[in-house]
């Protein structure tokens, strides 16, 4: 059985202040929660005051993007060991806004989620189409593209410290999200394709999210899904209601056999 996982994306929001006060809202209302692991990923800036917040608490700490060198001459850019020094647990890698605003490639996210892993951090790897390829009739092939190059190289036993977060790019921010069907078919898509590259007992086991417009509404249908292990939160992480609530609604199932 997958533990399912929450993660919350905060973007480019929050100052530091404004971090310290959502972290800790969001900690009061999870204070009894242990059912589903829950992470938070705030800016850069905030990483070192909300890493003491969680401190001991049941909500992880991660970032939203690295380098792939430990230290360089890399103006700007943020390593591997720096996100472990300041606690975190789990990286954000090729977010569809990585891959389309800063022309991210499958290869550079390979050596990212590589990196990562080397030194302990959970990469959140991110696929997904846009709708142009949704309506072209690509999705499948293009998230297969992404899946295998993102993970070439990577042996089974390094993919069991992968999270892999299905994000179709037209339900980002739009208020859209795929239907039931549609996010069932392509996380049983990608389950098989883990399956033919690195065995039955990665694809088992590996956790996959559901990205894009997950509000406390849809999150229950969402979660239901036999091959949804969890969501990666946008807009909705960036108020500890709306937050708290995804996360308990993640394990709340009221449909009864039968029913």
């Amino acid at each position: 059985m997958r533990k399912k996982l929450i993660a919350g994306n905060w973007k480019m929001f929050k100052t530091v202040p404004e971090a310290a006060n959502l972290v800790n809202s969001i900690k009061a209302g999870l204070s009894k929660f242990s059912d589903a692991d829950v992470v938070i990923c705030p800016p850069f800036t905030a990483l070192q005051v909300v890493s003491q917040l969680v401190n001991e608490s049941v909500v992880d700490l991660g970032a939203q993007d690295m380098h792939f060198e430990t230290e360089g001459a890399y103006t700007g850019e943020i390593s591997p060991l720096m996100l472990k020094d300041l606690g975190c647990r789990y990286v954000i890698l090729g977010h569809s806004e990585r891959r389309a605003y800063f022309q991210e490639s499958d290869e550079l996210i390979n050596r990212k989620a590589k990196a990562a892993v080397k030194f302990n951090l959970i990469p959140i790897v991110c696929v997904g189409e846009t709708l142009a390829e949704r309506e072209d009739g690509r999705a499948q092939e293009v998230v297969r593209g992404q899946v295998r190059g993102s993970f070439a190289g990577f042996t089974p036993e390094e993919m069991e410290k992968v999270v892999i977060a299905y994000e179709p790019v037209w339900a980002i921010g739009t208020g859209r999200t795929a239907t039931p069907a549609q996010a069932e078919e392509m996380h049983a898509f990608v389950r098989g394709l883990l399956k033919e590259l690195f065995g039955e007992s990665v694809a088992g086991e590996l956790r996959i999210l559901y990205g894009g417009s997950v509000k406390p509404d849809n999150t229950q249908e969402l979660m239901r899904l036999p091959d949804v292990d969890g969501a990666l939160v946008g807009g909705a992480s960036l108020k500890a209601e709306s937050f708290v609530q995804i996360v308990n609604e993640s394990t709340h199932d009221t449909v009864k056999e039968g029913a």
